[in-house]
């Protein structure tokens, strides 16, 4: 009998075609899901007859309760080596191999990039009236060359931000807990001696953390207020590392002029939420990591996974 491979929040239904799951077809019946699945009993009626699961990112949580709701799981396989939302020790209990792909750092830095320079020269707003006939020429656009750009995280992405920074003339701070100033002096940046510091120097902000309980909520009512009136804040990174609600608040009473935001809790972002309608905030629906090169390497490197597994030597295992 053939085990049965379950991939999660195919949105685009495209993983289906970013490998060549046909090479595994005489083992492995591989069903795509193109829904996200909101709450624990959907999850669990979907795939409760599954013995692989593939998953996005941390889109679905895997804690103590549903490995525990899962007898027939064998094996998951999430995007990424890093996933805070799947409970290790739990997995470990219920006999479940975790296994991850590798991810490139270079496309959710680009969708930063493009955050920023929409935000700075209204450019959505000048195509869509361009689109509608109307007056030509709305806005007057903010420069980048000689502002101040500052960099929360000088990690893996938060490097390449910093490059990119320098190559449009602009003065990079950086500021995290660890952060040492042999390691920003090696880059040409400026270190913060606070977060609070960087924030008030700063016209354009860029977040690039990993969640920890270290992190969120690292910006709150009172971080927010540190920032220029005229500065935006860019979120590439993970949503709960700012306080969603102060910054709503923030945003409604123009503390600072704007936002750009890839990233959620709660996703798919309910119809009727502020960050669908607030003027200030430019949002794209968590495309850090969706380019072709990424999937190539998830989905690829994800069946790699299945057969490695298949054959009884799990590669990449998480636990």
């Amino acid at each position: 009998m053939k085990l049965k491979c379950a991939i999660l929040d195919d949105y685009q239904k495209t993983a289906l075609d970013f490998a060549n799951w046909s090479s595994i077809e005489d083992q492995v019946e591989v069903t795509a899901f193109h829904q996200h699945f909101h709450t624990e009993n959907q999850i669990v009626d979907k795939i409760k007859d599954f013995d692989i699961v593939i998953i996005m990112r941390e889109k679905t949580p895997f804690n103590a309760a549903m490995f525990g709701r899962l007898p027939k799981l064998k094996l998951l396989v999430t995007t990424g080596m890093r996933n805070a939302s799947i409970d290790l020790t739990a997995a470990k209990k219920c006999g479940v191999t975790v296994c991850g792909t590798s991810s490139g750092s270079e496309p959710p830095t680009e969708l930063a990039w493009g955050l920023i320079l929409n935000l700075a020269r209204h450019i959505t707003e000048e195509h869509n009236n361009f689109r509608q006939k109307g007056s030509w020429q709305l806005s007057v656009g903010e420069d980048l060359y000689g502002k101040c750009f500052g960099i929360i995280g000088l990690g893996k992405i938060g490097t390449k931000m910093a490059t990119i920074a320098q190559a449009f003339g602009m003065d990079v701070v950086a500021w995290s807990e660890n952060l040492t100033k042999e390691k920003t002096d090696s880059l040409g940046v400026r270190k913060a001696a606070s977060l609070a510091e960087l924030l008030r120097q700063s016209d354009y902000v860029s977040i690039h953390l990993v969640l920890s309980d270290r992190t969120r909520n690292l910006i709150t009512s009172n971080e927010l207020k540190e920032m220029k009136p005229s500065a935006f804040l860019i979120n590439t990174s993970r949503a709960p590392i700012i306080n969603q609600r102060d910054l709503i608040e923030a945003l409604e009473n123009e503390v600072l002029a704007g936002a750009g935001l890839d990233v959620y809790e709660e996703e798919p972002l309910s119809e009727n939420h502020p960050f669908r309608t607030l003027p200030n905030v430019l949002a794209t629906p968590h495309l850090g990591y969706v380019t072709r090169s990424n999937y190539e390497k998830y989905y690829g490197e994800a069946l790699e996974d299945i057969r490695a597994y298949l054959l009884g030597s799990p590669i990449r295992t998480l636990i």
